[in-house]
């Protein structure tokens, strides 16, 4: 296995990434490193040849760190440096959404990032499109090179290929631990050419011989942030007792191949189809894995170990949702079991006014609602009614000529509305779903029973005449709240 591979022609990188963002975790409670001695310490990384550091804008001093690397010690030539941007919740002008691009160029001293991860929080709330849009918008200034995603589900990373956004990677917990990425995600990426970025594949430091045989430890005595988190990982998959037989298959293997167990953890992730890179984490001057990293391309697992390692995660339950989702709603699977290092709440996607007889509307601003004058939603009492809704975001059609990303973005729509009014999809009690193209029924009626599995409303879906022929799909739902 070659040690790069390329996210875009121009843009070459490590297969394994060196991840900065223990360095927020080392800050924490006002420490502050020196930050030039902790840039030196990321030079026999690059000499090694990992030569790719991924960061983002929340991890404490990491943007400036390989600011001072780059100009003080190496060519930027010769290292790719990947930050993130994780805007806060709610709308956002361009001014800001420059401001925050610029923020991350002059803390890292550049004038074009090599790659932005962009984050959403909330898909219900389509300002997260129109961030995406404007950072396209920056692309073709020249301040950003190539755009990519962080967390993004399967849904919505199709949704964002197939409305013409061009991104190259999307970075995902995938693991030993956490395999949700094989249940859609991997085959997707193939299909559209894009790599996976994953992070979590040695569970922060828990897949290692440091913890095989040790009796289970109490959250409070967890020292990291990437502890804390992980270890609320093994508590969804099983019992510590089963993660033991983990480490303990896992070690066997390892003792065969005078590897360790952290990479045959990394090794059987970067295996798999569409995976570019995995990111392993470091804290500079403080701890390093370079030489147990650069085993990873000593040896190649065998089918038959591939194969004993999949059976052995089937006994494993697997993480609720999909890619990302631990970050949009319980499990929370983050250091403080909550979103609470990270937003306050959600503010609502749309605007609402009380009409004269005390209804309460939505508006979502589309032309269609100012033309035929009527609301998004109304809600009377304890019913919420959503008018008829296509893939429609201000001038645009979200999810370009394919049904299921028209209905996804539809039903986040609706969704949408009913956050608004203080209410969830899951108080909706009927849909009809009227369609464009007969032969699309059972496209967007498996996107439909995807979305409203758990719910289940009365429904009535049939064939009709659009208004507007890019419209592929029309929804309306009713809702009964408390």
């Amino acid at each position: 296995m070659s040690k790069y591979t390329f996210l875009a022609p121009d843009l070459k990188i490590s297969r394994v990434l060196t991840g900065l963002w223990q360095i927020a975790d080392m800050e924490r409670e006002g420490k502050l490193l020196d930050l030039d001695k902790a840039a030196q310490a990321l030079i026999p990384y690059i000499d090694a040849g990992f030569t790719t550091f991924d960061m983002a804008d929340h991890y404490g001093s990491a943007e400036l760190i390989v600011g001072i690397l780059h100009k003080k010690y190496v060519s930027k030539n010769s290292i790719q440096l990947l930050t993130k941007w994780v805007p806060k919740l709610g709308k956002l002008s361009k001014q800001e959404i420059k401001e925050a691009v610029q923020l991350s160029l002059k803390r890292m001293q550049l004038e074009r990032l090599d790659l932005l991860q962009y984050h959403a929080w909330n898909y219900a709330d389509p300002s997260w499109l129109d961030q995406l849009f404007y950072l396209q918008d920056l692309q073709q200034e020249g301040l950003i090179a190539h755009l990519g995603l962080t967390n993004f589900d399967t849904a919505h990373l199709k949704m964002v290929l197939d409305s013409g956004v061009k991104v190259v990677s999307n970075q995902i917990c995938f693991s030993l631990l956490d395999q949700r990425a094989k249940y859609g995600m991997l085959a997707l990426c193939e299909q559209y050419g894009i790599k996976v970025l994953a992070f979590g594949t040695v569970a922060g430091g828990f897949l290692s011989e440091k913890w095989l045989g040790k009796p289970e430890p109490a959250m409070e005595a967890l020292s990291t942030w990437s502890e804390m988190k992980y270890k609320r990982f093994i508590n969804q998959t099983g019992s510590w007792e089963s993660f033991q037989d983990l480490l303990e298959m896992l070690g066997q293997i390892a003792k065969e191949k005078s590897m360790d167990i952290a990479n045959i953890a990394s090794r059987y992730i970067l295996e798999q189809e569409a995976v570019g890179g995995v990111i392993i984490g470091a804290r500079p001057s403080k701890s390093e894995h370079i030489g147990s990293n650069l085993k990873i391309f000593e040896q190649v697992l065998s089918s038959q170990e591939k194969q004993k390692i999949g059976l052995f995660l089937q006994k494993f339950r697997q993480i609720s949702g999909d890619c990302g989702d631990e970050y949009r709603k319980p499990p929370f699977l983050t250091a403080s079991g909550d979103l609470s290092h990270h937003i306050e709440a959600f503010p609502p996607p749309y605007s609402t006014k009380i009409g004269k007889d005390g209804r309460t509307q939505v508006l979502s601003g589309t032309v269609w609602e100012d033309l035929a004058g009527f609301s998004r939603a109304v809600k009377k009492g304890n019913k919420i009614l959503v008018s008829g809704t296509t893939a429609t975001h201000g001038n645009l059609v979200i999810g370009g000529k394919d049904p299921a990303s028209q209905t996804n973005f539809i039903i986040d729509k609706i969704e949408g509305a009913l956050q608004s009014l203080g209410s969830k999809l899951a108080e909706v009690v009927r849909t009809r779903i009227f369609i464009r193209r007969i032969e699309d029924w059972e496209v967007i009626a498996k996107v439909h029973g995807a979305r409203f599995k758990e719910i289940q409303p009365a429904n009535t879906m049939v064939r009709a005449d659009l208004v507007g022929e890019e419209y592929l799909v029309e929804i309306e739902a009713e809702a009964l709240t408390d």
